[in-house]
């Protein structure tokens, strides 16, 4: 059973199930996550920073790739709505993304 952590959220850990979940529906399992577009990849308000398990996610898809060339998805980052999960994960919410009813750690 994969574990997904959220480091600068009080290092939250999330357990998922077997299945090929997107990153984003396991994270709002738990708790809220900034996402504007309806999961379709067509912004970047869902990115996360991955600090290991890079490899446990599915490749980028071509949304994450277009993202990139722009410089607006950095290589240690995801669209959320876009990764799906096939085991242990560790990220970071972005300052740029993180919500203001939730209380970050550095």
């Amino acid at each position: 059973m994969p574990t997904v952590v959220i480091a600068n959220l009080q290092s939250k850990s999330i357990h998922c199930e077997d299945k090929r979940e997107s990153l984003l529906d396991i994270l709002l399992s738990a708790t809220d996550w900034m996402h504007a577009c309806g999961a379709k990849g067509r912004c970047t308000t869902c990115k996360g920073r991955i600090l290991h398990g890079m490899d446990n996610l599915t490749l980028r898809t071509r949304p994450e790739e277009q993202y990139a060339k722009l410089n607006k998805l950095r290589d240690d980052e995801r669209l959320t709505c876009q990764a799906q999960v096939i085991g242990d994960v560790t990220l970071e919410v972005p300052k740029e993304t993180q919500l203001p009813h939730l209380t970050y750690s550095e």
